[in-house]
C-alpha cells in the first residue's frame, strides 16, 4: 500500500553504499553525502528500493562479516 505522499514523488533518486556496504537512497539532484558513493543505479523511490532489496542481502556491515569470517577460520 503505497502513501498519498509516495504517489506524488517524483523526484529521481539514487541508489548510494558506503565503505560498510550498507544501501541507501539519495535525491539524484544533491551532491552525495561524505562517505557514500553511487552505484549506478537511479529511479523512482520504489525503484530505488526495489534495486536495494534484490541486492543488499546480507544486513550486516562489512567490517563484522570480515570479523565473523577470520574467527571462523580460526575455530576451524
Amino acid at each position: 500500500m503505497t502513501t498519498r505522499d509516495e504517489q506524488e514523488d517524483t523526484r529521481t533518486y539514487t541508489v548510494v553504499v558506503n565503505h560498510e556496504e550498507q544501501y541507501s537512497i539519495w535525491f539524484a539532484d544533491r551532491d552525495l553525502p561524505l562517505g557514500w558513493k553511487e552505484v549506478g543505479k537511479s529511479g523512482s523511490k520504489s525503484e530505488c528500493l526495489a534495486y536495494i532489496k534484490e541486492v543488499w542481502t546480507d544486513m550486516r556491515p562489512l567490517s563484522l562479516r570480515q570479523k565473523m569470517a577470520e574467527a571462523e577460520k580460526k575455530s576451524s
